[in-house]
């Protein structure tokens, strides 16, 4: 199980992912702005009904329609600012990790480095 995850990962291309994460929480926080910055809803609404052939309906019925319009625009309003700022939070939490991944990416070939000098060093003493 865990060779399949190995192969996944070494398949993924670390330096773009990297390269990118800046731009990716930029752009989260560019919807942010851009989504926090409009009005919920609009509170003036012109209906107009100009169908032949069918009654016209009545004032109290347009303006139920209305009503019940604008409350729907104000919930998907505070949706979409909900998964913008989710966006927001996960763009960060992205940036993070992809930092911390490249400094064990170096750690490791640190290691590895003092692995193949220490092996060295072991070689030469044994022969």
């Amino acid at each position: 199980m865990a060779i399949g995850w190995l192969s996944v990962l070494k398949m993924v291309p670390w330096g773009d992912v990297i390269e990118s994460a800046p731009k990716v929480a930029q752009g989260a926080k560019k919807l942010w702005d851009t989504v926090g910055k409009k009005p919920a809803a609009s509170t003036s609404a012109t209906v107009t009904t100009a169908t032949p052939g069918q009654p016209e309906p009545t004032l109290a019925a347009l303006q139920a329609q209305v009503t019940q319009l604008q409350v729907s625009v104000a919930e998907l309003h505070q949706q979409m600012l909900a998964s913008s700022a989710l966006i927001g939070s996960l763009a960060e939490q992205n940036t993070q990790l992809i930092a911390r991944v490249e400094v064990n990416r170096k750690r490791v070939l640190a290691l590895a480095v003092v692995v193949v000098v220490l092996a060295g060093v072991v070689v030469n003493k044994l022969f």
